[in-house]
């Protein structure tokens, strides 16, 4: 199908030799919610084009933001992870069924994988190593919510109190302490 888009300047967007279809600028807005991939496929071919005054700019800048925020996001989550279990690590683990000495373990896998997930996304998007650091409170707040959870899970409400409102960990500390040398034999 082709698709004639009216605006100040007529663009005909050629996708083979069927029907012509007319959209306006307005109705190809509301493909946005409507039809994501006919929009996206749509403002594609428009740029490939270059017919730029009739691309839906506000909606394709927005998709363009939020896929440059989705990967900090995934790191930011991963930085929760891990101050969540160093927490834990250093303030819960006798609260658990392994006790002082056991118990935890598995949040130090858990603070390796974070960290290799986040070395993963700093190889492809190299930018996000600059960025992550500024995010640590951020990331506490999130970590601070999971703890909670599990505090209520195991019955240890009264401890809430006693989390930090600030992170007591730097971005330096979280990405490099290694909790496996403080196993005790």
């Amino acid at each position: 199908m082709s698709l004639h888009i009216r605006g100040n300047h007529d663009k005909r967007l050629k996708k083979g030799d069927k029907a012509v279809r007319t959209i306006s600028k307005e109705e190809l807005k509301e493909l946005y919610h409507k039809d994501f991939p006919l929009w996206a496929e749509i403002n594609l071919e428009l740029l490939r084009e270059k017919a730029y005054d009739l691309v839906d700019w506000e909606n394709l800048l927005e998709e363009i933001e939020d896929m440059a925020r989705s990967d900090l996001w995934a790191c930011v989550s991963q930085l929760a992870r891990i101050l969540e279990h160093m927490y834990k690590w250093d303030n819960l683990r006798k609260y658990t069924k392994g006790g002082e000495k056991l118990g935890g373990l598995s949040w130090i896998r858990s603070v390796e994988y974070a960290r290799v997930e986040i070395r993963s996304l700093f190889r492809r998007h190299p930018s996000l190593s600059k960025k992550l650091p500024e995010y640590i409170e951020l990331a506490w707040e999130d970590a601070v919510d999971r703890i909670i959870l599990w505090l209520r899970d195991i019955k240890k409400e009264e401890l809430i109190k006693d989390i930090p409102k600030n992170c007591p960990y730097t971005y330096e500390e979280a990405m490099t302490r290694d909790l496996r040398k403080e196993i005790k034999p």
